[in-house]
């Protein structure tokens, strides 16, 4: 070459672009105005090369792209932020919203779901067609060509919902009979009370309890017990209006509420309600009979609290069960009469427990030994009082259903259980070591799986010798589950701890029971002394089971007895213990101590 003139154009990886203008044959000078025209014409390829090369480029990063996009584990979509024009679907959202592509409401699904919070960048699609949930997610982006964009993921979450939904169901429903429970009726009912005052409508709760189903259980069975359960829970859920609103309580209540749509059906079923009630129930080969009474408050009339509004109709329910039961009451402001003290006495005694029971006393006493001649003490039976700050003292026959009700009895129970064998462990020390005291124990407290070890501690705790603790259990308890019944019973008695039957001749108990169970002493209760100096049938009662435990090597204990003539009546017969007022009525600690325990 002859002359030769280069000019770069581009630089790249694989290779640098020149221009290179040239002489073969002959030498030249390139003058200032062709070095300029050459200039120009390279600026000018340089400008179409590097468009050409973008073009390319961004072709090149669109497939890629796409690609990537392709195979991520959601629905990807992007939209123009002006136009609002589709920019990219990628293959899982085509497959999953094709019907919705197609007939162009996808936008709308979209939108109807976002959040205008602009905070929040996730949002929940719910696809009622398909009943599919989504994870909706919304972000502002540059698109490849530089466009702004919005870029929705979807997920896919239905699984989680679905799991969710199991979870909840088995939060929100009782076990046994399949309606929900108290913690999903409260939310049910803060959402019916503001929809009564959305639309300024009205609705209703009813509250249930069965009618004397204490009997149904001691009488067939637990396991019968909950047979009638399901029934009435199945029978509910029928009538018309309150098929999802049906909630059982715990033990034998259950709410009912009557929401604003259903409210002009409220006559109609308070009536279907009762007439479940007034047909006999099949159990165990033979039909039994199960009332109910029910009290009813409506809302938002009368309040719109939840809490209040149960309080309410607990109150209108008690009042029925105080006028005669198998009645329906309706809420009135001031008929809280006794509901109203019931109440007062369970926040009461949940303050009372909680503070250390020091409003519980423990009352002895004391048990006479007749036999031989002589009327000496042989112990006490430990009998739990509340003498409760503010509503003054209360009868047991008043606090302790309540405290059964509450399951506080356990802790009431332990807590006169540690008492008594203190007190017994210092008599015994102080000159009476022959000394017994008797504890009480209710079913709650026996049919707990830690009861023998409960005992066993007791004694270990006070230093109580075993053959000076009697606990006593009542007829009725021991019937409902024999087999459990002797198991648990054999193992206290396997402490060195003796056992009662208490009121004995008020359950259901066959004289064949006596010998299952373990036990120490027959109490006979004492609706059988009231009589007893003028009437023959109490006096031959109480005479054959006299005769029956001396066969069988147990002692009788009668208890109730007031009066001279009730007392001369058992003597000469084979009753080696005695209760009542015509020795000494429960008496404080103290007075006890200072007159049998000199």
């Amino acid at each position: 070459m002859k002359a030769v003139m280069i000019f770069p154009i581009l630089k790249q990886e694989s290779g640098n672009m020149v221009l290179s203008l040239n002489h073969r044959r002959q030498g030249h000078v390139w003058s200032m105005a062709e070095i300029k025209f050459t200039s120009d014409a390279v600026k000018i390829l340089q400008s179409i090369l590097t468009r050409r090369i973008q073009k390319n480029s961004l072709a090149g990063s669109y497939a890629a792209l796409e690609e990537i996009l392709d195979n991520v584990g959601c629905a990807i979509y992007v939209t123009d932020q002006n136009t609002g024009r589709m920019l990219f679907a990628n293959q899982i959202l085509k497959n999953t919203f094709a019907k919705e592509l197609m007939d162009h409401n996808f936008d709308a699904l979209l939108q109807s779901s976002i959040h205008k919070d602009k905070t929040r960048t996730v949002s929940v699609v719910y696809h009622a067609e398909k009943e599919t949930w989504y994870d909706l997610l919304c972000k502002e982006i540059a698109w490849v060509d530089g466009k702004k964009a919005n870029l929705y993921s979807l997920y896919d979450i239905t699984d989680k919902k679905l799991y969710q939904r199991r979870i909840e169901q088995q939060a929100y429903t009782d076990f046994l009979t399949g309606l929900y429970n108290r913690m999903c009726c409260e939310r049910d009912l803060a959402r019916q009370i503001d929809q009564a005052k959305k639309i300024g409508g009205k609705g209703a709760l009813l509250y249930l309890d069965l009618d004397d189903f204490k009997h149904i259980n001691d009488g067939l069975g637990h396991q019968y017990g909950d047979v009638l359960l399901k029934s009435i829970s199945h029978a509910l859920k029928r009538i018309n209006g309150i098929e999802n609103t049906c909630y059982r309580m715990g033990g034998d209540e259950f709410v009912i509420i009557i929401p604003p749509d259903s409210y002009p059906r409220f006559g109609n079923i308070v009536e279907d309600i009762k007439k479940i009630f007034s047909k006999p129930w099949f159990l165990k080969d033979a039909d039994y009979y199960c009332t109910m009474s029910m009290g009813i408050v409506t809302f938002p009339d009368a309040g719109d609290s939840v809490t209040d509004l149960i309080k309410k109709a607990d109150i209108a329910m008690y009042e029925a069960k105080k006028t005669g039961k198998n009645r329906v009451e309706t809420y009135r402001e001031g008929n809280d009469s006794v509901s109203g003290r019931r109440l007062d006495m369970e926040k009461n005694m949940r303050d009372a427990t909680v503070e250390g029971y020091r409003e519980f006393e423990v009352y002895y006493q004391p048990i006479i030994d007749i036999q031989g001649g002589k009327d000496v003490c042989a112990g006490a039976e430990a009998l739990i009082r509340w003498n409760s700050a503010k509503l003054g003292f209360i009868s047991p026959a008043e606090f302790i259903p309540l405290a059964e009700y509450l399951g506080l009895i356990n802790p009431i129970g332990n807590y006169v259980l540690t008492e008594a064998c203190t007190r017994c462990k210092h008599w015994n020390d102080t000159g009476y070591p022959d000394y017994k005291v008797n504890v009480n124990l209710s079913v709650v407290q026996l049919l707990q799986p830690d009861i023998v070890e409960t005992v066993e501690k007791a004694l270990a705790d006070t230093g109580l010798s075993p053959k000076n603790l009697t606990l006593e259990v009542t007829e009725s308890l021991a019937i409902n589950d024999m087999d459990r019944m002797k198991e648990i019973l054999n193992r206290i008695k396997a402490l060195g701890v003796s056992l009662a039957l208490d009121d004995f001749g008020t359950g259901y108990s066959s004289l064949n029971h006596i010998r299952e169970i373990p036990i120490d002493v027959i109490k006979v209760d004492q609706s059988f002394v009231k009589d007893l100096a003028g009437d023959a049938y109490s006096q031959s009662f109480i005479k054959m089971v006299a005769e029956l435990a001396q066969t069988i090597g147990v002692s009788v204990c009668v208890e109730g007895i007031e009066t001279p003539e009730q007392f001369k009546v058992l003597q000469g017969m084979k009753v080696k213990y005695i209760q009542g007022y015509y020795f000494d009525r429960p008496m404080e600690r103290h007075a006890f101590e200072a007159k049998y325990v000199k």
